[in-house]
């Protein structure tokens, strides 16, 4: 991680603080992100149809590159089948709580199907069903009340030399917060008085990072999930980020092995570069897996040993089974031992990824007890799960032999 970090975030709060006053980046966050957001309103007088646009793909005739690395982001996807599925029920027996997800899954006012007003819940007259599938759109993070919000330049500075009348949309303002943890705070981050399973809130992720090694640095969240600036957010479901965040050991305590020789191969992973829990939330499952393979590549029954990091908790989230996390500098082993017998080719050592293994599970019983009117997006979204794991690491001992792999 750059140790650079702390000293650029610091002048930048620094320059804020002359450029645009007293606000600090915890009152600017706190307002930006009040919820549920604010209509943007009529754009003014004179914007042409792409400045008043609240389309991904108008922000992206002037931002292409921003525009491209969102498209193949989570955010982009966060309204997906998964998601959809389950308010398309929910909307009907319990509008209350069909409200609460698109505050982070699809944040903008006009992305809303409905409204809470002092006489109940109605259709939201801002509502753009365009808008709605498209997830975390630009907008979200970047425009209030027609206003557009960015980070600092490159430079450290938060004025442009251009007047703002002559630029589109009337410029931007900029502020040290889009470079703080804080701006990610409220989507990942329940509030003390949050869900909880077995004491512990369910999604912990800011509070996490505080205690981390990595915000006592000035490490923020943007610094690895959107390095350079980059609008990838890459997280559990890509194999490159997972294994840039470990350090995975192989230690075979006896390389070669005569038949009928013991063995042992310690296989550690240690969670080196995250900087919070690894992993953070219920959803994911990462296994360390010995297993024993024969001539043919075949795994010899019984052979397999496994060891799970993840937090299990029971589909209706109403208890905890085990939390094997890892926080960050902390590693789990598997010891894998066993004798070298005659025909016995191999031991395979894996580290694999199982980023949706909780919604695996969620939607095959969904399915099961009936999804009702989301059922072919609950489907859709159960295929993708089943899709979406990997191996992180794989290697091959011959036993009396050398190791082979990745």
């Amino acid at each position: 991680m750059s140790r650079v970090v702390p000293i650029v975030v610091g002048v930048l709060l620094a320059v804020a603080g002359v450029a645009v006053g007293a606000e600090s980046v915890t009152e600017f966050v706190r307002r930006h992100w009040a919820a549920p957001l604010r209509p943007q309103g009529p754009p003014p007088k004179g914007w042409s149809a792409l400045e008043a646009s609240l389309q991904p793909k108008d922000c992206g005739t002037c931002h292409p590159v921003q525009y491209g690395d969102w498209r193949t982001s989570i955010h982009a996807a966060s309204m997906g089948p998964g998601v959809a599925g389950q308010l398309v029920e929910m909307a009907a027996t319990d509008p209350a709580a069909a409200l609460e997800c698109p505050v982070c899954h699809a944040p903008l006012a006009e992305q809303s199907t409905t409204v809470r007003t002092r006489s109940g819940i109605v259709p939201n007259p801002a509502h753009d069903p365009s808008l709605r599938p498209q997830g975390v759109v630009c907008a979200s993070c970047h425009l209030r009340g027609r206003q557009r919000f960015g980070p600092p330049r490159r430079d450290g500075s938060l004025v442009s030399a251009v007047p703002r009348a002559r630029l589109p949309h009337r410029g931007v303002t900029r502020t040290p917060a889009f470079l703080s943890s804080e701006f990610c705070r409220d989507c990942h981050q329940f509030k003390p008085d949050g869900f909880a399973v077995n004491g512990k809130l369910l999604q912990n992720t800011y509070e996490e990072w505080k205690a981390s090694p990595f915000a006592r640095e000035g490490t923020q969240c943007q610094d690895c999930h959107m390095p350079d600036r980059r609008h990838l957010w890459r997280g559990i479901h890509d194999e490159a980020m997972v294994r840039s965040g470990l350090e995975i050991t192989l230690e075979p305590d006896a390389p070669a092995l005569a038949a009928g020789g013991d063995f042992t191969v310690t296989l550690a992973v240690r969670n080196a570069r995250v900087g919070h829990a690894f992993p953070t939330y219920v959803t994911p499952r990462v296994i360390l897996r010995g297993e024993r393979i024969d001539g043919v590549g075949q795994v010899i029954a019984a052979s397999r040993r496994e060891i799970v990091i993840a937090r299990e908790v029971e589909l209706d989230l109403s208890r905890e089974f085990s939390d094997t996390r890892l926080a960050p500098g902390q590693s789990a082993r598997l010891r894998y031992t066993g004798r070298a017998e005659s025909g016995d080719a191999r031991v395979r050592l894996s580290v694999i990824v199982e980023p949706d293994a909780f919604y695996t599970r969620f939607f095959e019983t969904l399915l099961a007890q009936g999804a009702g009117r989301g059922e072919s997006q609950i489907r859709e979204a159960l295929e993708a799960t089943r899709r979406s794991p990997f191996v992180v690491f794989q290697r091959e001992l011959a036993i009396g032999g050398e190791a082979a792999g990745r």
